[in-house]
């Protein structure tokens, strides 16, 4: 009565797990199929935010205002501004041809001037263009005793302690008068410095001489000093073809060292989101991604509630907190974002006399797009763990898992030597060869060596001798000992996983054997006159089997015992290698152990038999 108790216990915890697996796997598709359904509607999202004439206004743009020559001197543009004389000639020429476009290409007027200039005709000029520069004081570094004969001014890096803020030449207009900030956008993150808003302004005419005589005004006056150290040339445009604003920059910085540094930012925006049938489709997905959020939101604080402490152990638990956050963020920028839309867009479209500053609005675009973009790259992530249940995706993230600890003491070596070499470049080459003139410079360049992209003739240039020494080295230790030790160490742990899933140590279940598993098990439920035909083939075949050992002479005793055999061994692989159950861990009652051992005994009986015959082989082939 006890074993017979202890063997129904057994049954029962097997049909338990059986059941709790089939629901696993319920819970699992059901999971699968929600995650995709929101993944299609974050991608249809992201997708509507970008418009593929954001790429060509951009380049248009860029193509007038950067790549136009000032009218005899071919190689003179914005790009290769290097003197205050070429910054005069840029902003005389190329800027005030391409801001101002008084008519079409035959002379006559298609539109009334008074509104606004159409650059390239279909683009309205929103406002008028802004320049603006920032000074530094005098006295805002020291000069060597020695030297102070020669020179008695001195006008050190921009900084916000070092900026100037006192009214300078004829300080008659707001361009000699320093003015405070009333806007909120960003500071200016340049080569040299950080360059906070305000400065010396002046707003440019919507007529085309006012502008140009403006410009000559400020060229004889010396408005550009030694304290320079950046203007900025601001303006917006609006193209009503494809609905979108352009807000352009254009930055040239004045380094202590002399010379000008140039810069630029093209940002084509959708500020105007719901205009079409489209646009108010991508609303309907926004709306159904914060349903999705907050679905999933109730998901997971539920599981962190049932399981504690235990939830924060898996490392998919610690992606899916990040994905949420992830997506409040992109919602809170999202609001934010059309809020200011809806409170400034207005305003800024009315003052046609005065410059519009759609940059705030623009780098907040740019922070929305930047944060929807990484949401989408871990969204894409999760799929692995829905893969991971696939036995080759099980064998790739156990082999991370396992060796995670070589590398991380691998990782620690390489960036030892890695950063020892960066430093090395940076003080070599770093007053010679662009790629090294900064520290962070030089990392970037090491790892462009590595991926083959590197330019030894301006190291060799540098320093003849530890030039070559430096990239031979380097490539040595890095390139063909560092890198092929964490190939080694991916390969052999790789290895090692395959060897244990080839003698069975497998994941729980794999998701995709488990759906073909099912999917079988439904058609044998509409086929199962054909599975019973199949049975009857596999005991009219062991039947053959049976009369064919017979005719060949062997004792029907052998011939019993094999046929026992082979049932033993049907049974037990039917029951722990079948599909339906693949969890390491299983319950063995009493009667199973019992028959296992049984089966043991029998193998090792018909080895001890194979082993006589083998001998007696043996020892009449010795004979003969």
């Amino acid at each position: 009565m006890a074993e017979a108790s202890r063997w129904h216990r057994g049954g029962a915890s097997k049909h338990k797990l059986h059941y709790r697996k089939e629901v696993e796997i319920t819970t699992t598709l059901q999971e699968l199929l929600l995650y995709f359904i929101f993944l299609i509607n974050l991608c249809i999202l992201t997708f509507g935010m970008v418009n593929p004439h954001m790429y060509y206004l951009n380049k248009v743009m860029s193509s007038l205002f950067l790549d136009t020559s000032v009218p005899g001197e071919e190689r003179t543009n914005f790009k290769s501004i290097r003197s205050i004389t070429d910054f005069w000639k840029f902003m005389e020429g190329p800027l005030l041809e391409g801001l101002y476009w008084d008519s079409w290409y035959n002379n006559h007027q298609l539109y009334n001037l008074k509104n606004s200039s159409r650059i390239y005709y279909e683009n309205i000029l929103l406002g008028v263009p802004r320049v603006r520069q920032l000074k530094v004081r005098n006295n805002t570094c020291k000069v060597y005793s020695s030297f102070q004969s020669l020179m008695s001014e001195c006008y050190g890096k921009y900084t916000s302690a070092n900026e100037d803020l006192s009214n300078f030449g004829l300080q008659i207009n707001t361009e000699w008068r320093y003015s405070t900030s009333n806007t909120n956008s960003p500071w200016h993150w340049g080569f040299l410095g950080v360059y906070r808003n305000g400065g010396y302004i002046f707003t440019l005419s919507k007529s085309k001489s006012e502008t140009k005589n403006k410009f000559i005004d400020l060229r004889l006056n010396s408005w550009i000093t030694r304290g320079t150290r950046v203007i900025f040339i601001d303006f917006s445009l609006y193209n009503a073809n494809v609905n979108l604003f352009c807000i352009i920059r254009l930055v040239a910085e004045f380094p202590a060292t002399g010379g000008i540094l140039t810069s630029w930012q093209f940002y084509s925006v959708k500020l105007l989101r719901y205009v079409s049938y489209y646009d108010y489709f991508i609303a309907s997905c926004e709306i159904t991604f914060c349903i999705f959020l907050f679905v999933f939101t109730t998901q997971e604080v539920k599981k962190i509630k049932e399981f504690k402490s235990a939830y924060f152990k898996s490392i998919w638990n610690w992606l899916e907190l990040l994905l949420l956050l992830l997506c409040f963020v992109a919602v809170s920028f999202n609001t934010y974002y059309n809020v200011q839309i809806f409170l400034l867009l207005g305003q800024l479209l009315k003052s046609t006399e005065t410059y519009s500053d759609f940059y705030f609005l623009a780098c907040w675009h740019i922070y929305y797009n930047n944060i929807i973009a990484i949401t989408i790259f871990f969204a894409w992530i999760k799929i692995f763990k829905f893969i991971s249940f696939n036995k080759t995706m099980s064998q790739l993230s156990s082999t991370l898992t396992r060796c995670i600890k070589d590398i991380v003491g691998f990782a620690i070596m390489f960036f030892i030597i890695f950063f020892a070499y960066a430093q090395l470049g940076f003080l070599v080459f770093g007053s010679q060869v662009d790629d090294f003139s900064t520290f962070q410079n030089s990392i970037f360049a090491q790892f462009r060596i590595v991926l083959g992209d590197f330019n030894f003739a301006g190291i060799q240039q540098a320093n003849p001798i530890l030039g070559p020494i430096y990239f031979i080295t380097f490539i040595f230790f890095v390139f063909f000992v560092l890198l092929n030790m964490f190939l080694a160490i991916i390969n052999d742990t790789y290895s090692e996983v395959k060897a244990d899933y080839s003698i069975g140590r497998r994941p729980d279940f794999e998701l995709g054997k488990m759906i073909k598993q099912s999917y079988k098990n439904v058609l044998e439920k509409f086929r199962l006159k054909k599975a019973q035909k199949d049975e009857d083939k596999k005991t009219k075949g062991s039947g053959d089997l049976a009369e064919q050992a017979r005719r060949e002479g062997f004792d029907e005793n052998e011939i019993q015992k094999a046929e026992q055999m082979k049932k033993w061994k049907e049974r037990l692989e039917k029951k722990y290698y079948s599909m339906e159950i693949q969890d390491d861990y299983q319950p063995v009652t009493q009667e199973e152990f019992r028959e296992l051992f049984l089966y043991a005994v029998e193998l090792e009986k018909e080895l001890h038999y194979i082993n006589l015959k083998l001998n007696q082989v043996v020892r009449k082939v010795s004979a003969l």
